[in-house]
């Protein structure tokens, strides 16, 4: 499945099913073919993502300082992160909350 959500405030934001289920899932939404964003729940979205990545980097340099302590060097992170995978929608949120503008999927 792809998620291909959608605002009249900027451009589309195309994520693969597991990366988007995941985003979905951490702002308190259900996977699902089809929903919807209002801008009310914007800030909150907001925050929620940012708090997930937040938890991700601390594990990350938790896991670093312990691979450090050990002597050992953790091998590079597999594939991409939240950061990286959640930026785009996190911007289109900063751009519809103000405007008014709702991000819709699977419409």
């Amino acid at each position: 499945m792809l998620y291909k959500f959608r605002s009249k405030a900027g451009s589309d934001v195309i994520m693969m099913g597991a990366n988007g289920d995941e985003v979905l899932r951490v702002i308190g939404k259900s996977p699902a073919p089809t929903g919807i964003i209002e801008p009310a729940a914007m800030p909150a979205a907001i925050a929620a993502i940012e708090q997930a990545i937040a938890a991700e980097d601390t594990l990350r340099k938790q896991q670093e300082a312990e691979a450090e302590a050990e002597g050992k060097t953790l091998p590079p992170r597999e594939g991409v992160s939240l950061r990286q995978r959640a930026w785009p929608l996190v911007e289109l949120m900063k751009r519809a909350q103000p405007a008014g503008h709702d991000i819709v999927w699977g419409v």
